[in-house]
């Protein structure tokens, strides 16, 4: 699952992002996941707004390395998920007389008809519409990790709470931020996390405040 090159200037990148915050303390997917998702929005702000959980991202990873399917809200998240296929239920033909049938939207009614057929074991990745992840919670079947990023000032902060309550495996993030960028960068750091085996035990993490100094023990990139 890993990358044969990596470019010059994500490597810069990562390395002036190891320069402004130490993830070492957090366990190996999530630093993982948070200096990916950080990367791509180089916003630092998202190390005090991601919520990540190590067992649940052992989970995804393990289901990736498998060949898990990968189900997105979107065609902006599935272009920026690399080095795999990505099913994007929207473009089913039958979506948007199904959604005016039953007054929600597009988008969530592409996620239900899609439930229906995946079936267990999946990754579901929402980066742009809150009705979207509402809908995974409620029909996805024993979802192998359930990325919850959508983007929004309605909608977003509670679908998002939600998708925490439910006790499914999960990455969410506290605030209105998100979107199709982050979202696939989450599932990036999965895929590209080439080592065999997960060093350590699960645990559950939050993100450490940005550290001052210079970390020369960071990693470089993902």
């Amino acid at each position: 699952m890993g990358r044969d090159h990596v470019h010059p200037i994500e490597v810069q990148s990562m390395r002036i992002l190891a320069s402004r915050a130490d993830l070492s303390r957090l366990p190996w997917l999530s630093r993982a996941v948070a200096r990916r998702v950080v990367h791509s929005a180089a916003d630092m702000r998202y190390l005090d707004d991601l919520v990540l959980d190590e067992a649940a991202l052992v989970r995804g990873w393990e289901a990736l390395a498998a060949g898990a399917p990968i189900v997105a809200d979107s065609h902006m998240v599935a272009a920026g998920i690399t080095s795999t296929d990505v099913e994007v239920p929207l473009t089913d033909p039958d979506v948007a007389d199904h959604a005016a049938a039953s007054g929600t939207t597009r988008s969530a009614t592409a996620i239900t008809m899609a439930a229906e057929r995946v079936g267990p074991g999946a990754i579901w990745v929402v980066g742009n519409a809150p009705t979207a992840l509402v809908a995974v919670i409620a029909h996805a079947q024993e979802p192998a990790l359930v990325i919850g990023l959508p983007v929004g000032f309605v909608g977003a902060v509670e679908a998002k709470a939600e998708l925490r309550a439910s006790g499914l495996p999960s990455v969410s993030n506290l605030s209105e931020r998100g979107g199709s960028a982050v979202a696939a960068s989450a599932v990036n750091a999965l895929l590209y996390t080439a080592t065999a085996t997960p060093p350590g035990s699960p645990s559950t993490s939050r993100i450490p405040s940005p550290a001052s100094t210079p970390s020369p023990s960071q990693e470089s990139s993902s």
